[in-house]
């Protein structure tokens, strides 16, 4: 882990209370004479992760606490890296976390025209100008945080030229990265955000709501601040980067308003987990170079991979409480969010049997053909969930890691001449063995069995250490497992200096397991129902999976395997 960085949970748990203070003393002053007024405003550039889950829930949360209301804002304004496709996912992940803007959908380009008369006003007032100047030429420019910055040598220009210029610029005469327009404030702010910043660039790409009508289009800093003063937004809460940016929002909001309402923004810390990335720019590496499976793949910290993964909401949101908002940055141990989930899966889960490494155990004193119903408690943390039953027959599975021919001390699974119990059913006891002659592995385990032995029975004097899970051989259904672990096996693969994240990639992240058998109740089972696989971790049902095809994603194991490794 960076040196910079501290682990979050290894302080007392922080609060929000600092950004409910500031809320409650807006209100308590008038607040402008209006409610509670927020919004989530993310660019539809990728998909989102679990970082923007805790902007939305203290934007929705903020709002649905105070009595007021919280906007949906896409900020479309750059058609270069934007598609619908992320437009109609960014929507679907916030209804997932259970959240909903109503009618209060809205777009950046809403406002493009009324952005645009603005940038004109502003050149009226002699507080922009047009620069022909490159991008690179005018980052060298604007000087250090020690050092002030030098005009432009296109900062005089007179107030008409630069209407003209920004008039056809916006008719396509010129080319991209030509012109820009830029804001007249001061070069030697030791704010580097105030040095004359870019406010429009021209782009020739077509837009996925305005088509080819605009051909100049603003900056994140000019159309944020002022699309919230349009839909009258009241508390423009943000991540601690936009602290810096806050004097520029300001001064924009300054030279646009008509009276004493203004937006105040507060800033908070980001979401930062071990083992993972947070960059969307990295993440949409990781897709296109095909590291992962899509922007949905279960090893991803976006809300569809968490969500494919098994994760729920009520996980999410309850780890974002536990973590709090601050004004620390901060890396958030991944071993809180599985311990959310466990929790959640703990209590809302059935049990199941599923086994991944399917060992054939024949009991040869039970009748062939016989079958019964054993009957199971699906959750002991739940009654109303009920029980089912279970098929069992002569011939079952067990995990081969469940058998050891020489087994270690206080090995209390099944070994030669040693007793287990099968959970819900029987007593067994191993009486031998059959090994491949080739490999030498172990293909069949021979048991007996004690019919009096039987759980629910009236005769269950006998104890024994070990309890197996198992699935019958004669009713098993076929299933594919996928086991996921950490992306990464570095804790802090973006904070490792003269380095490339990808030389982190976890090899192990993802192991896939055929063969494997669960039990028949299984089979009907839809995508994105959750269980939990006895013995072995939280499962969920693939989209990939059919119905002759059953596909699972272990969500977590049932312990934190790697807090143990770690320590």
């Amino acid at each position: 882990m960076s040196d910079d960085n501290m682990r979050e949970n290894d302080k007392p748990k922080p609060s929000i209370s600092f950004i409910e203070q500031f809320i409650a003393e807006d209100l308590k002053e008038g607040n402008n004479g209006r409610p509670v007024h927020t919004r989530f405003p993310p660019e539809p550039n990728g998909y989102l992760h679990i970082g923007h889950a805790k902007a939305i829930c203290l934007s929705f949360g903020m709002a649905q606490k105070y009595g007021g209301k919280c906007n949906l804002r896409f900020d479309d304004t750059n058609p270069v890296k934007e598609e619908v496709e992320y437009v109609d996912a960014i929507k679907d992940d916030i209804h997932w976390l259970g959240f909903d803007w109503e009618e209060r959908e809205y777009y950046a380009s809403d406002y493009f025209a009324r952005l645009f008369d603005f940038a004109v006003e502003l050149i009226k007032k002699n507080l922009a100008y047009v620069d022909d100047q490159t991008a690179a030429v005018i980052s060298t420019q604007k000087g250090t945080p020690s050092q002030p910055g030098q005009e432009s040598p296109f900062r005089k220009r007179e107030v008409d030229e630069n209407l003209d210029l920004f008039y056809r610029m916006n008719k396509g005469e010129f080319d991209e990265g030509s012109h820009v327009l830029r804001a007249k404030i001061d070069m030697t702010s030791p704010n580097m955000h105030l040095r004359d910043p870019i406010i429009y660039r021209i782009i020739t790409s077509s837009h996925h709501r305005t088509g080819s009508k605009w051909m100049v289009y603003p900056m994140y800093d000019f159309a944020h601040g002022q699309s919230d003063y349009f839909e009258g937004i009241t508390h423009s809460l943000c991540t601690l980067e936009f602290e810096v940016h806050r004097p520029l929002y300001d001064w924009f909001i300054d030279q646009l308003k008509t009276s004493d309402y203004r937006p105040r923004q507060i800033e908070f810390n980001r979401l930062n987990l071990t083992y993972t990335v947070m960059s969307k720019r990295k993440l949409l590496d990781l897709v296109r170079e095909e590291k992962v499976n899509g922007w949905d793949d279960p090893r991803m910290p976006t809300l569809c991979g968490l969500r494919r993964r098994g994760y729920t909401p009520e996980s999410i949101k309850r780890f974002i409480d536990l973590i709090g908002y601050t004004k620390v940055e901060a890396i958030n141990d991944i071993s809180l969010l599985e311990h959310t989930i466990r929790e959640d899966l703990n209590i809302r889960t059935p049990r199941v049997f599923g086994v991944l490494n399917p060992l054939k155990v024949i009991i040869k004193n039970y009748p062939e053909g016989k079958v019964e119903n054993v009957e199971l408690i699906n959750n002991p943390e739940d009654e109303t969930m009920g029980k089912r039953l279970v098929p069992f027959c002569r011939e079952v599975y067990i995990e081969h890691d469940d058998f050891m021919e020489v087994p270690p001390h206080k090995f209390f699974r099944l070994a030669p001449g040693t007793e287990v119990r099968l959970k819900g059913a029987y007593i067994i006891k191993c009486e031998g063995f059959k090994k491949n002659e080739k490999t030498g592995e172990i293909e069949e385990v021979y048991c007996t069995y004690d019919p009096e032995t039987r759980s629910g029975g009236n005769t269950l004097d006998k104890k024994v250490k070990g309890t197996l899970h198992w699935v019958s051989a004669k009713h098993a259904v076929d299933a594919e497992v996928r086991l996921y672990d950490r992306l990464f096996s570095h804790e802090d693969p973006s904070g490792q200096k003269c380095a490339d994240f990808r030389e982190f990639l976890n090899p192990e992240s993802l192991k896939t397991l055929t063969g494997c058998k669960v039990e028949p109740s299984l089979k009907s089972a839809m995508p994105l129902e959750k269980f939990q696989f006895q013995r072995l971790g939280y499962f969920c049902v693939d989209y990939d999976s059919t119905e002759t095809n059953l596909v699972f994603n272990r969500t977590v194991p049932l312990k934190d395997t790697w807090a143990k490794i770690n320590k």
